[in-house]
């Protein structure tokens, strides 16, 4: 399979792309953990059928230890008994937030809620605005049909 539009081959693309990486960078540098960051990049990335995005996000979260048992789990997490309560409610406020057209209301008060339970407002910062980058990530992906499978753990998106 190859991509529609090689996008980071476009000079506009390119340049786009630069962009959103330095807003991964500041995302990184956030106080939300690491290990929700990957979780949330990874069910949104579910959600919205990004092959590649998935593909970058599970082996990003393995490289950085996180056990293949909560990997495989992260589609199934209201059932799986492997996630804390705070990685609970970033993986709903995740689904509500990337479901928006789901429901007439979007994000329910009491996801909300349940997140700001756990989560300081930097934090929730931090999870709002990856939610929004993912999203944004896995549609431009999604669009130009970008393959899956040969990401290597630590190298640079394009």
């Amino acid at each position: 399979m190859e991509a529609r539009l090689n996008l980071p081959g476009t000079s506009f693309g390119a340049t786009f792309i630069k962009r959103l990486m330095a807003v991964g960078k500041a995302m990184a540098a956030s106080s939300l953990p690491g290990a929700t960051r990957e979780l949330v990049s990874l069910r949104a990335s579910q959600i919205n059928g990004c092959a590649a995005c998935t593909d970058m996000h599970t082996k990003e979260a393995a490289y950085a230890g996180e056990s293949q048992v909560r990997l495989h789990l992260v589609a199934a997490w209201r059932e799986a008994t492997v996630f804390t309560e705070a990685e609970r409610a970033a993986l709903e406020l995740t689904e509500q937030g990337t479901r928006l057209a789901d429901a007439a209301t979007g994000v329910t008060d009491e996801a909300w809620a349940n997140a700001a339970k756990h989560y300081d407002e930097e934090q929730l910062a931090a999870l709002v605005a990856l939610i929004a980058l993912i999203n944004a990530a896995n549609r431009m992906n999604v669009i130009v049909r970008r393959p899956a499978g040969g990401y290597e753990p630590g190298q640079p998106t394009p």
